[in-house]
């Protein structure tokens, strides 16, 4: 996430509160609207329809990657670019506004559930021409929106069809099944060692995104080892029924995955100093041999096709172009290669 620092804004006061502060893309009006969300602007407040067209843009974490709001700012048409979050104030409304060609950039913060039924919060998500959400903890976001108006505005917001983004936290919500966090981030020791530990929270149908069904996410896989982890969501989806082939789409850090849910391409991005950018394609049609409480993970020749920079993905043929493919087994608390390398 980049770090764009901002004037100290005023204390907060009760009622409706406009203050002019400096942000790196432009002026930015904060509305302090209620104590349980904060919703910031930079450039034309007033709301704009254009025409848009569809994308689901992943990031693994990390810097930001550019090409996510080029590319959003272009597919939503230059209209209004807005981020959701639970912490970080504005932020991203300067880096975004200086490279989406927008009409402006809205951020709102949620502190609280209460401000997902707010009808004000929910217009202002309908009307965006491109959807981003942040990083952070995703736990929040489940707890915050789940089964509430937000979801069906960013169902909504996806079926105009328009851009929907998210990074690290962010992305872990983008696929049919999701990865909570709820009692802290598990590891990929500790879903290899028991894939029913209590810290390996999932859930289903969060979001319905358009080509993102059987599919959970992954992030700061390389940095964090956790491809381990990858391999435990993927197994508990087949174990316990919720689908009968498993899919799972990771990327490394500061890399990003482009998904087109027309012609079903995924393109892979990169910050340039990134010397690792890859993003893992990984499928399994076969149930795990052991996947219990407090047993050892026995899974084994799960598909995976790395992808770099520059690379594509069909997701709906599963099959790739311009990586490498490779079978990852989990089998006595380690990860196994056919290639023997992890990642």
């Amino acid at each position: 996430m980049k770090a764009i620092h901002n004037h100290p804004l005023a204390p907060f006061v009760c009622g409706l509160l406009f203050l002019a502060v400096l942000t790196i893309g432009g002026p930015s009006i904060a509305k302090a609207l209620k104590p349980d969300y904060r919703h910031f602007v930079t450039g034309n407040p007033a709301d704009v329809q254009v025409e848009t067209r569809g994308l689901i843009a992943m990031q693994g974490g990390g810097d930001d990657v550019d090409a996510n709001y080029v590319q959003m700012g272009a597919l939503g048409g230059g209209g209004d670019f807005v981020v959701i979050e639970a912490a970080g104030g504005d932020q991203y409304n300067g880096y975004i506004f200086e490279r989406c060609a927008c009409d402006s950039v809205e951020t709102i913060e949620f502190s609280s559930r209460e401000a997902a039924f707010d009808p004000a919060v929910i217009a202002i998500i309908r009307n965006a021409e491109a959807l981003f959400i942040s990083g952070g903890d995703q736990s929040n976001y489940v707890k915050y929106w789940k089964d509430t108006p937000v979801v069906e505005a960013i169902n909504f917001v996806a079926a105009k069809p328009a851009p929907i983004g998210g990074t690290s936290a962010g992305m872990a919500v983008l696929g049919q099944f999701v990865y909570t966090a709820m009692l802290d981030s598990t590891t990929a020791e500790t879903a290899l060692r028991d894939p029913y530990d209590a810290g390996i929270t999932l859930e289903r149908h969060f979001l319905n995104l358009p080509g993102m069904g059987n599919i959970i996410t992954d992030q700061h896989l390389q940095e964090r080892d956790r491809i381990g982890r990858t391999l435990g969501f993927m197994a508990r989806l087949l174990q316990d029924g919720w689908t009968p082939e498993a899919r799972a789409i990771a990327a490394d850090r500061e890399t990003a995955v482009h998904f087109d849910p027309v012609t079903n391409i995924a393109t892979v991005y990169a910050t340039k100093d990134h010397e690792t950018p890859y993003a893992y394609f990984l499928r399994s049609r076969s149930a795990p041999e052991q996947c219990a409480a407090g047993e050892p993970l026995i899974f084994r020749n799960v598909e995976v096709y790395r992808l770099g920079a520059g690379g594509s993905f069909n997701v709906e043929r599963w099959e790739g172009s311009g990586g490498i493919q490779y079978e990852l087994s989990a089998e006595d608390g380690k990860v196994l290669s056919s290639r023997g390398e992890v990642y």
